[in-house]
């Protein structure tokens, strides 16, 4: 069924379907409406998401004794390997070791090797076709894969000791370039953490050094309702991370209200706040015209002393933002711990004591922020690059290696060291 993944072997090695040389089953899942099924449970149980792990090393729950002996689910022993045959996103096809005695789930496969077949080689290679094992059941169609699918991959079998010295190699270089790959997302979000120091190096001064709340007069809040408009507006969202957007497609966790016409208009250079989440940084300048949810509040500024650019960043810097969160109403207290429902009244952020300079001194620190911000997606652009390179070489690696491209029985330059090479050169 798979024999077109591969070209060919090194001499002495050969190939066979996995059902020759595995015990191939799937489990089962104990009826939830039965208490002594679940309650108490001592007994490991894992469902599709444990593949995630890759290396399976804690149950997703445990069941009981008897939930076993009815019959409910199956036990596959430790050192084996199982792949999900259903789930969601890019859950199907996707494999993992296990390395404890443990009961399953009817969206995995299990498979026990026979002596012939190291589980650790069996789970790279493995790892190494997932595309084409999603591909036995339509790719990224929700069609689930089967045991027929999964006893009918072709399996490449050199000798034991070769496959045991292969999964060796795999599981050291693996580690380095995963210990790399994790060096590398740490020091990108260090790099992103330093563009809140440059956010409130540059408009938290306004904040931290003011003795009067000089927004008062300069913002104001805009309670324009859509009415009748409603219906052919564009709907603006507001996030942390992307400040005013079109809302786009809604979402099962987007709620669409029935009756739009009572949503707050929002014209080009609105700052529009949500309430909820200003203290998390939820702000930002509209670049559109639209409506948004009237539990949010539009902020005008008047352009002639106050530009929106510099007042949504000076309402996101650290020290502004310090000032929000010791402001918020809502159900309990701060000091507690109990607030629920926090808000921000735009009444209370204007009055925050906070220094507005000229004109030309708010364009500057615009424009300051502006180029922190490319270079900071500059910086972002290139740990990307990094990573996706180096995860492509892990999946050569893993590939070349189960297929006997590789000789790892001879010293081999470790692979880390030819990913800092090559993302050296493509800079």
């Amino acid at each position: 069924m798979s024999s077109g993944w591969f070209d060919s072997f090194p001499d002495g090695w050969r190939s066979t379907q996995l059902r020759y040389v595995a015990r191939v089953f799937a489990g089962g899942t104990p009826d939830r409406k039965r208490a002594d099924f679940w309650s108490g449970g001592t007994v490991p149980w894992l469902n599709s998401g444990s593949v995630n792990q890759d290396v399976i090393t804690a149950p997703s729950e445990l069941v009981t004794e008897l939930a076993v002996a009815g019959g409910a689910t199956r036990f596959v022993s430790s050192k084996s390997v199982v792949i999900a045959l259903a789930g969601q996103g890019k859950t199907k096809g996707m494999a993992a070791r296990t390395e404890f005695r443990t009961t399953l789930n009817q969206s995995l496969a299990a498979i026990e090797p026979s002596p012939a077949l190291d589980y650790r080689f069996l789970h790279f290679w493995l790892k190494s076709n997932y595309a084409n094992i999603r591909h036995l059941a339509g790719g990224d169609l929700r069609d689930g894969l089967n045991l027929h699918h999964i006893g009918g991959i072709e399996v490449p079998l050199p000798s034991p000791s070769i496959q045991r010295q292969i999964a060796d190699y795999l599981d050291h270089e693996t580690a380095e370039i995963d210990a790399f790959i994790a060096d590398l997302g740490i020091a990108r979000a260090f790099s992103q953490e330093g563009l809140v120091v440059q956010r409130d190096r540059i408009f938290g001064d306004y904040a931290a050094a003011a003795s009067v709340a000089e927004l008062r007069g300069k913002i104001s809040e805009s309670d324009e309702r859509a009415g009748a408009t409603a219906s052919s507006a564009d709907l603006l969202t507001v996030s942390i991370a992307s400040g005013v957007t079109p809302r786009g497609e809604w979402t099962a966790d987007q709620h669409r209200a029935d009756d739009l016409t009572k949503y707050k208009v929002v014209r080009v250079g609105d700052i529009v706040l949500n309430r909820m989440r200003a203290f998390q940084g939820a702000v930002g300048v509209s670049r559109n015209n639209g409506i948004t949810s009237p539990d949010y509040a539009v902020l005008r500024c008047d352009r002639r002393t106050l530009l929106p650019e510099f007042a949504a960043n000076l309402l996101k810097s650290p020290r502004f933002v310090y000032e929000i969160t010791r402001r918020l109403r809502g159900i309990g207290n701060e000091e507690s711990g109990q607030v629920r429902t926090p808000r921000v009244a735009v009444a209370d952020l204007i009055r925050i004591p906070t220094k507005v300079p000229e004109l030309e001194v708010q364009q500057r620190a615009v424009d300051q922020w502006a180029a922190e911000q490319r270079l900071a997606s500059e910086v972002s652009r290139d740990f990307d690059a990094a990573i996706t390179l180096a995860k492509e070489r892990r999946a050569a690696l893993i590939t070349a290696a189960v297929t006997g491209q590789i000789d790892v029985t001879t010293t081999q330059k470790p692979a880390v060291d030819g990913i800092q090479t090559a993302i050296e050169e493509s800079r």
